[in-house]
C-alpha cells in the first residue's frame, strides 16, 4: 500500500476510534472507553509516520516516534501529554482508574491528537 494510502487509513481508524471513544464515554463504559482512546491516539501517530515513509508496528516504536516529534516541537510537550494515552492503555487491563481521571487524561489525548495533526 502506498504511503498515501497508509496515511488515509489510519486517519479513517483514528477518527472511528475517536467516535466510538466518545460514544463509549457518554455510556460510562471507561474501561472500553480506554483501549478506543489509546487506538485513537496510535494511529494518529502511525498516520504521520506513513506521511514520512515510516512503518510502525510495535507500542515501543509509537513512543519512540512520538519521542522524536517532541525533539521536533518539544513546546508541545507530546511526550507528556502522550503518557495520558498509555496510561488509558494500562487502564483497559487494570480498570483502577476513576471515572474523573479517564475524562481528563481524554481530555489530554484529544490536546495531543490536535497538536501531532499539525505534523500531516
Amino acid at each position: 500500500m502506498a504511503v498515501k494510502g497508509r496515511t488515509r487509513k489510519y486517519l479513517d481508524l483514528n477518527g472511528k476510534f475517536s467516535k466510538y471513544a466518545e460514544a463509549l464515554l457518554a455510556k460510562g463504559d471507561y474501561v472500553q472507553a480506554n483501549e478506543k482512546i489509546w487506538g485513537a491516539t496510535a494511529q494518529m501517530i502511525k498516520a504521520i509516520a506513513a506521511k514520512r515513509g515510516i512503518s510502525l508496528r510495535a507500542h515501543q516504536s509509537i513512543a519512540e516516534f512520538v519521542s522524536k516529534l517532541d525533539d521536533e516541537k518539544p513546546e508541545l510537550n507530546l511526550v507528556g501529554d502522550f503518557a495520558s494515552a498509555e496510561s488509558l492503555h494500562v487502564n483497559f487491563y487494570e480498570d483502577w482508574l476513576p471515572a474523573e481521571i479517564v475524562q481528563k487524561r481524554y481530555d489530554i489525548v484529544k490536546r495531543f491528537i490536535r497538536n501531532v495533526q499539525k505534523f500531516l
